[in-house]
């Protein structure tokens, strides 16, 4: 299990508790607008991070946090993944998976084994946009199972799109028609990655407004669909 990033308290990445954030290294996406696009390269093992010392924090923290995100990167396509939640969650500790949704038998095997309490999936574009947006070839039948899973119910989960300039309100409210059902979808703001480490000439684009991403919400919402916005 690789470990490259800890945060050892956050306040908003999983709802409605205190918890420590890990990240893992490595992903099957080339998204331009990654914020953690320094731990998606070979470089991201140097700083690498032992997870018995992750362990040992959480143990003498436990009664002050009450839980532990695992994100990345892409977490899934970590070999020793459920070996490191089986022993977070044996200290106590509910667990929440960020994930992108290319590896279900994964998520379904943390979900059903009772290993992750929260899972929240990306959702990156419509279907017909999704390698444009991606910037890598993505196997959307494993997404769309990934998604028709979670909407069984058996974990808490939230959909979430990062709201990039490329998208538009059309494209963002196609896309909820495709989850109609959901418990819940989160439009979140883009940020302007750090440029030193990718150059793309869609940096240059302006990100949309509060209001038109409040607006595309709204409109989400009122198909019967709860939308949320987060960072504006």
């Amino acid at each position: 299990m690789k470990i490259v990033g800890f945060q050892k308290v956050s306040t908003v990445d999983y709802p409605g508790r205190i918890a420590s954030v890990i990240f893992t290294p490595g992903c099957n996406m080339n998204c331009y607008y990654c914020h953690n696009r320094v731990i998606l390269g070979a470089d991201a093992d140097r700083t690498e991070t032992d997870p018995e010392e992750i362990l040992g924090y959480l143990l003498r923290r436990r009664g002050l946090l009450d839980g532990l995100v695992v994100t990345g990167g892409e977490p899934t396509l970590q070999r020793d993944l459920r070996h490191f939640i089986r022993d977070v969650r044996d200290l106590g500790y509910p667990v929440k998976l960020d994930t992108n949704g290319t590896n279900p038998v994964q998520l379904r095997a943390l979900v059903e084994d009772g290993l992750v309490n929260y899972v929240a999936m990306d959702l990156k574009a419509p279907r017909q946009r999704y390698e444009e947006i991606c910037g890598a070839k993505v196997d959307l039948d494993s997404i769309e199972e990934s998604i028709r899973f979670l909407m069984e119910g058996k974990v808490r989960y939230e959909f979430r799109t990062t709201f990039s300039p490329e998208l538009t309100r059309r494209d963002v409210v196609s896309m909820a028609g495709e989850i109609r059902g959901a418990s819940r979808l989160v439009l979140q703001q883009y940020r302007v990655p750090d440029r030193s480490l990718i150059q793309d000439v869609r940096l240059d684009a302006k990100p949309h407004s509060a209001q038109y991403i409040s607006d595309t919400a709204k409109e989400i919402t009122s198909l019967d669909i709860p939308c949320f916005t987060r960072g504006l």
